[in-house]
């Protein structure tokens, strides 16, 4: 993992496009930053970089949010995240880079395939009652895929559609299940051997870039439209992830 010119040309951007959309836009876009990382650096370093930072920004995150969600999503999410993320760190330990780079391009192509159906009306999340053991359900589909690829919001964005929240509640509950759900990943990340010195380095350059993001993010949500945003995140994962599927197969 070479910290050059190229890989802050790219960290850089995708730090502060997962800072704002932690900090405004429900994480929905946050894992862009991974399928990034991964087109200079091995995809389980780049889900390394950024752990970190993404902890850094819950913590800068929970105060403007505080006691802002929905707690019945938000516990029933937290408890499923568990064996998610424990099936995560049993497939990641056997898994070549190739096979990575291949999920998480796929996760970011169906993403954003989600969200141009369910824009266009080909896809319907209609309003549900809750129900804790589906929200379990999806919080184990969101802690599989954070843990893989930083990509627990799709998985959740699911279930918390369907609930008809708030912009607020809905932001304050991604904030606390993620927060929750980054927690559970640091010791496997470490013992996993994906936190190097050059990350830690990479962590110090990139953490005020991080905070930079969340703060914007914050702000964002209270006065900015979410469309432009998210078209241009979904351009940025589409050729992203197309890249990493390509580099997979070939």
């Amino acid at each position: 993992m070479e910290l050059d010119a190229t890989f802050f040309a790219l960290a850089v951007p995708a730090v502060i496009f997962a800072g704002i959309s932690k900090g405004g836009f429900g994480s929905g876009a946050a894992f862009a930053a991974a399928p990034l990382l991964a087109l200079v650096v091995p995809p389980q370093l780049a889900v390394g970089v950024m752990l970190p930072l993404l902890m850094l920004m819950d913590i800068a995150n929970l105060r403007p949010y505080w006691r802002k969600w929905s707690w019945p999503d938000a516990r029933a999410l937290m408890i499923g995240m568990v064996p998610g993320v424990v099936l995560g760190v049993i497939l990641f330990r056997y898994t070549s880079d190739d096979a990575v780079r291949l999920a998480i391009g796929a996760i970011a192509l169906g993403f954003v395939a989600f969200q141009i159906g369910r824009g266009q009306g080909w896809i319907t999340v209609p309003p549900r009652p809750f129900s804790a053991n589906r929200a379990m359900g999806w919080g184990a589909v969101s802690g599989f895929t954070s843990f893989v690829s930083h990509a627990g919001g799709p998985p959740a964005a699911v279930h918390l559609l369907g609930q008809q929240l708030s912009k607020e509640a809905y932001q304050g509950t991604t904030v606390i299940i993620f927060w929750w759900v980054n927690v559970l990943k640091f010791f496997p990340y470490l013992a996993l051997g994906l936190f190097t010195r050059e990350t830690a380095v990479a962590n110090l350059i990139l953490a005020p870039v991080a905070l930079a993001g969340t703060f914007i993010g914050v702000w964002a949500h209270r006065v900015v439209p979410e469309v432009l945003f998210f078209r241009i995140t979904y351009v940025l994962l589409t050729i992203t992830g197309a890249k990493l599927i390509w580099d997979a197969l070939v």
